[in-house]
């Protein structure tokens, strides 16, 4: 018994010893910190210092072995890929021996607090329930770091079906991915415009995919995750460490422009936008409408877009409805092999749903589920039932007159009065030409009535400005875009 109690009273004695050791070694740590933190802040400043070093904690010390705790992965991410070094140096000197520093994230829920190492920790750890092994760490991409939207795999170069509507817009966008970061930067920054589901999210996710794998740092962002970034910065008050993170890319990719919001927000965007191109970092952007059309966004961000190279992808017409609509069968019959779609049926989908990509997945799946799940045949008329509610029928919508001297005056770089005027200039002869066709064709106004709308005049000019347009369009491929593209804006 006597040999017992002397064995119990070396174990407590150890122990005790091991805390008073521990927490020697935490009391110690935190005075090294202290005069680490006031070296860093007289070294960097203290915007800096507060951006990024103000949250962090120590969690554990143990002798050489050092761990220190941040709020976000974001903090984590920066501050080891920009300070981890600088932080290992000033503790070494401080220390004076070498140290091994490990950066965490704390738990928003379960807030850990620097406490020595006891005894019977070890014990606790090896109770943990068997096959439960601990969850390893989240890997932080730049991406999640920052914030960033993420990419779909799928959305590549080699799966965008390429026509007549969009072969400038991919043909910029492959120019950028493609460029190095040495590369002189051409089109900066690129614009790309189009209407909902022609493939605008598709080009800036392939530009984005292509250049991180060349190994350019890339920040893939939908204007709403700009806008709830910045707003999460400004509340943590880590809206340096925000700007600084941006400014540091090579390639900064912003989708749905027209959905930036907010005052300060948009000059943020602004500053980074001057901040980036100034620095010759290239800059993609996207949005349903060119630049000056975004009126709810500020007049620099819009000068500033158009300063660089704006594209639009235009309507899809039927001969790149079908291409889609084959690559859309092709990756079908990888997952349901010996489903077929006959080319007649190919055929009456592409020429009758005419709106969207998106409308044409739509009508496609159904293709596919009514085949595989009632065993009907792929026939025209399965597809009539099947998509009868995606087949729109053409109708001129009623517009007005002066809507349709608005808008091509403003795409035409002339004023509206120009148009109503008596002037001769093929500068402004062309666009009043264009805009009596427009009315002639989208409006239920007869040629007198025209006419007198267009300054007075009579209705054989307003016949032979019809005449004129109508038989242009059909040789000049460009024309032909550019009033469809009136007509898509009128028609909004």
């Amino acid at each position: 018994m006597e040999t017992v109690v002397f064995a119990t009273s070396e174990l407590v004695r150890e122990t005790t010893d091991e805390r008073a050791e521990a927490m020697d070694d935490s009391m110690r740590a935190r005075a090294i910190w202290e005069r680490v933190r006031r070296r860093l802040r007289a070294e960097l400043g203290e915007d800096v210092f507060s951006s990024w070093f103000k949250s962090i904690e120590i969690d554990q010390a143990d002798g050489s072995a050092i761990r220190l705790s941040v709020p976000t992965r974001f903090l984590k991410s920066w501050i080891e890929n920009h300070y981890k070094d600088k932080i290992i140096g000033r503790w070494s000197e401080e220390a004076e021996k070498p140290v091994e520093i490990e950066l965490t994230v704390r738990s928003a829920s379960v807030r850990q607090v620097a406490r020595p190492k006891t005894a019977e920790e070890p014990r606790q750890a090896a109770s943990a329930p068997v096959g439960r092994p601990a969850a390893p760490p989240m890997a932080t991409t730049g991406h999640e770091a920052l914030g960033g939207s993420p990419l779909d795999p799928r959305l590549t170069f080699d799966s965008f079906v390429q026509g007549r509507s969009n072969t400038l817009a991919r043909a910029a966008a492959m120019q950028v991915a493609q460029s190095r970061v040495t590369d002189p930067v051409l089109f900066n920054p690129l614009y790309i415009h189009a209407g909902v589901g022609l493939g605008k999210t598709h080009l800036l996710q392939a530009i984005a995919g292509a250049a991180q794998s060349a190994g350019r740092r890339v920040l893939y962002l939908t204007a709403e995750k700009f806008t709830f970034g910045f707003v999460a910065a400004l509340k943590n008050q880590t809206a340096i460490a925000f700007k600084e993170a941006l400014r540091s890319i090579d390639l900064l990719v912003i989708d749905d422009l027209q959905f930036l919001q907010g005052k300060q927000t948009q000059a943020e965007f602004c500053h980074t936008l001057n901040a980036l191109i100034d620095a010759g970092r290239q800059v993609v952007v996207a949005g349903d409408r060119p630049p000056s059309d975004l009126e709810n966004l500020d007049e620099r961000v819009r000068s500033r877009l158009a300063g660089g190279l704006t594209v639009e992808i235009g309507a899809l017409d039927e001969n790149l409805r079908f291409d889609i609509l084959k690559q859309k069968l092709a990756q079908a019959q990888v997952q349901h092999p010996g489903f077929d779609v006959p080319a007649a049926v190919m055929t009456y989908v592409a020429r009758n749903v005419t709106q969207n990509g998106r409308d044409l997945d739509g009508a496609f799946n159904r293709l596919i589920a009514t085949n595989r799940l009632t065993n009907q045949a792929v026939t025209v008329e399965m597809a009539e039932r099947s998509i009868r509610d995606l087949v729109r029928v053409a109708e001129p919508r009623r517009v007005k007159i002066e809507d349709i001297q608005k808008i091509v005056a403003q795409h035409y770089n002339v004023s509206r009065s120009d148009i109503l005027s008596s002037r001769r200039t093929a500068t402004v002869v062309r666009p009043r030409q264009i805009a009596m066709y427009l009315a002639k064709t989208m409006t239920l106004r007869s040629l007198p009535e025209i006419g007198r709308r267009f300054g007075g005049r009579d209705h054989t000019t307003v016949l032979h400005a019809v005449r004129k347009i109508e038989g242009l369009v059909g040789q000049d491929q460009a024309l032909n875009e550019e009033v469809e593209m009136l007509r898509r804006r009128l028609n909004d």
